[in-house]
């Protein structure tokens, strides 16, 4: 059956300076929805672009002493920048600065005037230049802006007016009939209200500056923005140039925006609509804000995150994920550096980057590298098929109503199971018995199995990390081309495929850089310092008396306390083939969840001993002077390497 056309948008956003992280999470929510339609077959219009006209801009290119145009160019080049290093995948970039815009504005703005709905008034009023928003006397707080709170401005010129109350009827049944069309609920009930407490005539056209687009019919007036603006989503689906893309398309499907302009989208636009006899959009999303020591992220407030340092510093992807699964689509959601890391690591780096090196480096030890066919068969195996199957069919209907937050929820439980199956099946346990190779071969198969479905299921979310896991499988299908039926149904991957070495995908981040530096006292008044370490003498060794040791690299996957024991810390490590568990005389400096996730460097062939009855098989290793002590990790490096 051909799918629907899809067609999603973002705002617009306003060229007055560079975009924030906020801007980033609706673009990225966005993002994930048109791949994910891709990836079910839709043929996919994702729009963004730039809103550059108004007084506003005017202003700020004076301010600099340069033209409109030169001003927004620089800053609108700085969004398209972000979209790329974000991996946006938008098929349209929409400047309202573009011919195929003016013509568009000025063509509905005279089809709507020609009708009667738009008329010459005089306008007297509050006025807010920073969101380019018309106030009423009785919504205005102690002379502020009831959105942003910076001051208005009389503005007294005259205008043209829309006349919005001949549709409020109109527009109020059609919300009610419609519950779906303003989402989440809390917005839909605050637009029921506002439209139910009365709708003014809009003023839509200044005549106070000239940077915006022409009235056709009294070029002295220039277009109110939030009017042009709007009209841009019809623009780019075809309006006046492509009948046949606009039939396709039109009317969208969603137009995702922060809850600050839900009231210009649900009621404002569809009104326009209205005159045009056009179709209302399906859906109006309203997002949260990202919120940052409990107040919205904003630029005028100066608490606004670079989204390009953080993208250079912890990739794309990782930021993409932090995004959309910290944050319920909806509500607001709480933005932090300590936050984001503990994401990486704890899911990125421990989850799936250690079920995909644990897999590959296990393939490799234990089958030359060669995915096998599954041979012997039991119930968790089957179990494990079935739940991937389940996830596939929780994914899509999740995805399908925009609940990505849940849909990679899903996804990571999967992975966590997928985990738990590698410790019930001890596939190292499996590999020592001749015998029990066929069952070895089916444990193998499976992981990569799932690996396979995981790296399609992940990549709306995560664009570079899905084609990393496949080239790793050794897959040499183009991934480009892998469709939502290519993972539906269990066993579809090919046996005798060859698997790259591991690499790490997501490794693990370690926020501050501790010095091994011990404080010796000195002769001088008691005074310390930093940087003396008093050094013991100890015997000579051979280089053969070092290669003695088997020193590797493993990860912490589970820490818990000894009973009755303060200093001891039972450890259960990953060594890439095997799980052991240790104990570590390390509880005073360390709690367990600290080092859960963690690669350190460990004694591998130290003669196993009994502490406090349990059998310890290798010693952490660790740098210690005075009270300090600090365990030695190796960050980024697969449990299994070598140390020498």
């Amino acid at each position: 059956m051909e799918k629907k056309p899809f067609y999603i948008t973002t705002p617009i956003y306003y060229p007055s300076d560079r975009l924030h992280i906020g801007h980033a999470y609706t673009t990225t929510i966005a993002d994930a929805a048109a791949r994910y339609k891709r990836l079910a077959g839709s043929e996919v219009l994702f729009l963004t672009g730039s809103d550059e006209h108004g007084q506003k801009i005017q202003r700020k290119a004076a301010e600099q002493n340069v033209a409109p145009i030169a001003y927004v160019d620089k800053i609108v080049d700085s969004f398209q920048q972000l979209w790329e290093k974000l991996n946006i995948s938008h098929d349209d970039f929409i400047r309202t600065t573009q011919q195929r815009h003016h013509d568009v504005v000025q063509a509905i703005f005279q089809k709507i005037y020609d009708k009667g709905d738009i008329y010459k008034a005089a306008y007297e009023g509050w006025y807010c230049t920073p969101c380019e928003t018309f106030w009423m006397e009785r919504q205005v707080v102690e002379g502020k802006c009831p959105d942003c709170g910076r001051p208005v401005e009389i503005v007294q010129e005259e205008s043209y007016f829309f006349r919005m109350s001949k549709y409020q009827d109109r527009l109020l049944a059609h919300i009610e009939s419609n519950p779906d069309f303003i989402q989440p609920v809390s917005r839909r009930n605050e637009m029921l209200n506002f439209i139910k407490g009365g709708l003014e005539d809009l003023c839509v056209s200044r005549t106070t500056f000239d940077w915006g687009i022409p009235v056709p019919f009294d070029t002295k007036h220039v277009v109110y923005v939030w009017f042009d603006a709007l009209t841009n989503y019809i623009t780019a689906a075809g309006y006046l140039d492509d009948r046949e893309k606009f039939a396709k398309f039109w009317p969208a499907d969603i137009h995702l925006v922060g809850k600050e302009i839900v009231r210009f989208h649900s009621i404002i636009w569809p009104i326009i609509l209205m005159a045009l006899d056009l179709e209302i959009p399906s859906k109006v999303y309203g997002h949260g804000w990202l919120i940052m020591e409990g107040d919205k992220m904003s630029k005028s407030k100066g608490n606004v995150i670079d989204p390009v340092a953080l993208i250079e510093e912890f990739g794309p992807d990782a930021i993409r994920y932090f995004l959309l699964r910290e944050i319920n689509l909806g509500m607001d959601g709480n933005f932090s550096r300590e936050a984001l890391i503990n994401r990486i690591n704890a899911d990125l780096a421990n989850d799936l980057g250690n079920l995909l090196h644990r897999t590959l480096n296990m393939i490799g030890r234990f089958n030359g590298g060669v995915i096998k066919a599954a041979g012997d068969v039991e119930e968790v195996d089957h179990q494990l098929a079935q739940l991937v199957q389940n996830t596939v069919i929780q994914y899509e209907k999740f995805m399908d109503v925009m609940d990505i937050n849940a849909a990679i929820k899903v996804v990571w439980a999967l992975i966590s199971r997928t985990n738990k199956y590698i410790d019930e099946t001890a596939p190292w346990a499996l590999a020592k018995d001749e015998a029990k190779h066929s069952r070895l071969n089916t444990v193998l198969y499976n992981l990569a199995e799932t690996l396979r479905i995981i790296a399609v299921l992940i990549t709306p979310f995560m664009p570079v990390t899905g084609p990393k896991i496949w080239r790793q499988l050794g897959l040499n299908t183009d991934f480009k081309a892998v469709t939502l039926e290519d993972i539906k149904g269990w066993g579809k991957l090919s046996a005798g495929i060859v698997v790259s070495k591991p690499e790490p995908i997501f490794p693990r981040i370690e926020d501050k850089v501790v010095e091994a530096a011990a404080e010796v006292k000195t002769a001088d008044k008691g005074k310390q310092s930093p940087t003396a370490i008093a050094v013991e003498s100890t015997p000579e060794v051979s280089i053969d008396d070092f290669a003695k040791m088997d020193l590797r690299v493993v990860t912490v996957l589970a820490a818990e306390k000894v009973e009755k024991a303060d200093k001891l810390l039972k450890l259960t490590v990953d060594l890439g083939t095997e799980q052991r568990t240790i104990v570590s005389g390390i509880a005073k400096h360390y709690t367990p969840e600290e080092l859960v996730g963690q690669n350190v460097v460990m004694i591998i062939n130290l003669k196993p001993a009994k502490i406090r009855g349990i059998e310890s098989r290798g010693m952490v290793l660790a740098a210690s002077c005075d009270e300090q002590l600090k365990v030695v990790t190796v960050p980024g490096m697969p449990a299994g390497s070598k140390v020498k």
